[in-house]
């Protein structure tokens, strides 16, 4: 795929979710300034009592809060940078499990000062996850995929049993699950339905895949993306017109666009 497809590819995937990545790029500057702010008035609030330790001792801690500082000038500096430049700088890959670890949690304690509700915060960090994923261009076989899907996509009036067996669904087209199974047949990729986290964490144990493409909510989704760190993890969020978790949908060809990458 040339750069100009995957320009366009990503461009069109990721315009399906209405956050703007600039949401992620604000609250990841103005937390890690935060961060090193109170760096800071670590080493200054303590000076003069380390000086009575020893002579030392504020040029020691000065030296460890400045490694721990410039680790998250860098960190910050290079997913921002990637997120504009859409490739990999300053090394960026290597510390998407510190911007999942470490600062969505912060970034969502941020925006709740600022009162951006936690809902726009995790969408906008899936989106800038998203990017971070198709930035590496590694490409998959079929066979390490994984589709994993929400229980809310079946229709709530069916009576089949679709958690363990989704081969099960008779494919009625009353939900996108018909679609789903398609394409699964189409590209040969694994396809699963899961209850929740537990669940979810077994099905990946238990396929061994070495990408997934996840479907669901913004806060099943960001979790999902912690708890499956370094596994790369593709989230498309689903749409829900009767409320969360009740019949809800997700665009095919978002999904399909994702596995042509992929």
């Amino acid at each position: 795929m040339s750069k100009d497809d995957y320009q366009s590819l990503n461009k069109e995937i990721q315009d399906t979710i209405p956050v703007k990545k600039r949401l992620f790029i604000g609250l990841i500057l103005l937390t890690s300034f935060l961060l090193c702010l109170l760096l800071v008035g670590l080493w200054v609030v303590p000076y003069v009592g380390l000086r009575q330790i020893h002579p030392l001792a504020p040029y020691v801690l000065a030296g460890l809060l400045g490694l721990i500082f410039i680790g998250i000038i860098w960190s910050s500096l290079g997913l921002v940078l990637s997120i504009i430049l859409k490739k990999n700088v300053l090394l960026a890959h290597k510390i998407r499990g510190l911007t999942i670890k470490f600062f969505l949690p912060l970034m969502v304690g941020v925006g709740r000062i600022f009162n951006i509700s936690k809902q726009k915060v995790r969408a906008s960090f899936i989106k800038v996850n998203n990017e971070l994923v198709l930035s590496s261009s590694k490409k998959y076989k079929p066979q390490e995929i994984l589709l994993l899907l929400p229980h809310c996509l079946q229709n709530s009036l069916c009576d089949k049993r679709l958690t363990y067996n989704i081969y099960n669904c008779e494919e009625c087209g009353k939900c996108p699950l018909a679609g789903l199974i398609k394409l699964h047949k189409k590209y040969g990729i694994n396809i699963a339905i899961a209850t929740g986290g537990t669940i979810a964490r077994r099905i990946v144990v238990t396929t061994r895949p070495k990408m997934i493409i996840a479907v669901a909510c913004e806060r099943d989704l960001s979790s999902g993306i912690q708890d499956t760190y370094p596994l790369p993890v593709y989230g498309i969020l689903n749409k829900r017109p009767k409320g969360p978790c009740l019949d809800t949908l997700v665009p095919l060809k978002q999904v399909e666009k994702a596995l042509e990458y992929c």
